[in-house]
């Protein structure tokens, strides 16, 4: 029984320490992403992808913590449920904290990103984008927007644009709806649940035809 009782406490503490710094089971709570990702499914996410010198780029699914940019102060959470969190989200049986997001990175620094053109699409640096990933029948907003994403920001949004508060819901608050690159948790590279979903998340090429910032073809938006 004492044997048991500690071969459970090292896999609880392996899991705990692979979630929190290799690969987090993320469980997607709401339907912001769909078809891309529906509701209930669990999501891999790469907690290396960036820690190296790599940064996000434009097309990447991304969790990050919100607090600051989506979310201007922590919920109140009492220590028990806090813990019973932490342990349950490690598997991926619940969501790892109220201010965790999973959204498509569509503007990264010094990117213009506007909506829309004359046949309804997004513009970054003034390249239309064709988002095959967006949900059937969406368009990719019914807002307008014309902003320039801050150096070491991003502009993101849900691939389910009628479902989804983004970066444009986010626009008058502090930060203008960007998120810092620095509250990034990681990459979403897998669906890992369930079972007849397993795949990876390959990279989109809507952005392959992006111009850099500052080569001439973004400009700044307008008033």
């Amino acid at each position: 029984m004492r044997r048991a009782g500690l071969l459970t406490t090292v896999c609880l503490v392996f899991l705990l320490l692979l979630s929190n710094f290799v690969v987090q089971p993320f469980l997607i709570p709401s339907g912001s992403m769909r078809d891309t990702l529906r509701v209930g499914d669990r999501v891999l996410v790469n907690k290396l992808a960036y820690r190296f010198g790599e940064q996000p780029r434009r097309g990447d699914v991304v969790v990050f913590d919100g607090l600051g940019s989506f979310v201007q102060e922590a919920p109140a959470e009492n220590l028990v449920a806090a813990l019973i969190r932490a342990g349950a989200s490690s598997v991926g049986l619940m969501r790892p904290a109220r201010t965790d997001y999973i959204k498509r990175v569509v503007g990264v620094g010094g990117d213009r990103v506007t909506c829309c053109d004359a046949k309804g699409r997004l513009l970054v640096n003034g390249q239309p984008i064709s988002e095959d990933y967006l949900y059937p029948g969406d368009v990719p907003s019914r807002v307008p927007f014309d902003v320039v994403v801050p150096e070491g920001k991003l502009w993101v949004m849900g691939d389910h644009r009628g479902d989804s508060r983004d970066s444009r819901d986010h626009l008058g608050e502090p930060g203008g709806g960007t998120v810092p690159v620095g509250q990034v948790i990681g990459r979403a590279d897998w669906i890992g649940w369930p079972f007849g979903r397993m795949s990876s998340l390959g990279r989109t090429d809507a952005f392959a035809h992006v111009p850099e910032p500052g080569t001439g073809h973004a400009g700044r938006p307008h008033g």
